[in-house]
């Protein structure tokens, strides 16, 4: 029997894996780990072979592996698909976010647009080859990994299988698709970023009196100023790529002070810059802060702390072909597909960097993703579902 990616879908919306950012959610307590174990069992009755990769104390990447024909060992094709188990918060969320709700044609509830519609497609596809076993189709690998939204360490993680987990991972794949919420549109290049925290240091002092002290506040006030000129002027000259734009900064957060009768001895922001396919965030980081340290109204120290969050952009360079292949085949289903660019980064670019030729591909909108009334669009996930093993048929040919 055919397996339903909708039921399949409020299944997982129902499990909570909240991405714990950094230990600011109350809800993510246990992080992925009970989606982890809903996918292992998911799995081993599927009959499919699995192994657990950690990718951070308590977090755990989990990999299956559906053997084609020829196996891998005989020459045979691998094909990487890819999810992450991770969603954002729900707090401010205006429906309840883990009693998935079907109304009007739309699922509700966190995570059933980012990106567990796209991993309920990709997994109706993996059983439906398990139960089919066509007499051609490539190995599959089917990973689920963690940590997407808050650092890429679970794609990071996942890179050394094929060097740390033989023989269950024989070898790098040949091709990787990664879910995201595309529309159904095939992401061949998309750009990343880099993002860290940059801070400036006072004197506190009564605030009757605030020639005594050295307002850290008005000193970031400045440095802002610089950093929106280097927004308007610099950035963009930086990189631009044809299908994603140009590269952009933006500040995101500010805080500073302990009270307002007190002359602030300190002040932070955070700063997030996307780069353009052709950008390192190496690069992108040291630009600004040189850029800072040159700029003649800034007469003191700024302190910038190493990146927390970078992930490089993926380029269309190396997976034309594929991206013109899974295209074609999302046309026979949906109509129109075509390849595009976008502003935001995945775990995509982490795999194309290791050389392995990568798009992103799946159903839902990202205008959907982390909002209060998270939802999907139920005939795209039933789209997806046909067109990635659809996909996986024709990659074994």
């Amino acid at each position: 029997m055919a397996l339903d990616p909708i039921e399949l879908l409020k299944e997982l919306v129902a499990i909570p894996s909240v991405n714990p950012m950094g230990g600011a959610s109350p809800e993510a307590a246990t992080a992925e780990a009970w989606l982890t174990d809903f996918l292992e069992q998911w799995f081993r009755r599927l009959g499919v072979p699995c192994q657990r990769q950690t990718a951070e104390p308590g977090r755990e990447n989990i990999v299956a592996r559906l053997d084609g024909r020829p196996r891998p060992e005989q020459g045979g094709r691998i094909v990487l698909l890819a999810a992450h188990q991770d969603t954002v918060p729900a707090t401010g969320m205006t429906i309840p976010p883990f009693s998935p709700t079907v109304r009007d044609g739309r699922l509700y509830g966190r995570g059933a647009c980012d990106v567990k519609g796209g991993m309920a497609a990709m997994l109706t596809a993996l059983a439906r080859l398990a139960e089919t076993r066509p007499t051609r189709c490539p190995t599959v690998l089917m990973a689920c990994t963690v940590n997407e939204e808050n650092g890429f360490s679970g794609a990071q993680a996942l890179l050394g299988a094929w060097k740390h987990q033989p023989p269950f991972v024989p070898r790098k794949p040949d091709a990787a698709v990664v879910a995201e919420p595309t529309s159904l549109q095939v992401v061949v290049a998309h750009k990343g970023l880099v993002r860290w925290r940059c801070h400036t240091r006072g004197k506190a002092a009564h605030s009757s009196r605030p020639e005594a002290g050295d307002n850290a506040i008005f000193k970031m006030a400045r440095a802002l100023v610089a950093i929106e000129r280097y927004q308007k002027e610099v950035v963009a000259t930086r990189g631009t790529h044809p299908l994603c734009g140009p590269a952009t900064i933006s500040v995101g957060t500010i805080h500073g002070g302990v009270s307002v009768n007190t002359v602030p001895d300190r002040c932070s922001i955070e700063i997030d810059r996307r780069l353009a396919p052709g950008e390192t965030p190496e690069a992108a980081y040291q630009h600004l802060k040189e850029f800072l340290a040159g700029q003649p109204g800034l007469d003191f120290s700024l302190q910038h702390d190493p990146p927390y969050m970078q992930g490089p952009p993926l380029s269309d360079h190396a997976n034309g072909a594929l991206g013109i292949r899974l295209a074609a085949i999302a046309r026979g289903v949906v109509g129109q597909c075509p390849t595009i660019g976008v502003p935001y980064a995945t775990d995509g670019a982490f795999f194309a960097q290791a050389g392995i030729p990568t798009v992103v591909f799946g159903p839902g909108s990202i205008e959907q993703a982390h909002t209060a009334d998270e939802w999907i669009a139920l005939e795209q996930v039933r789209q997806a579902a046909e067109i990635y093993y659809r996909f996986l048929l024709a990659t074994g040919e």
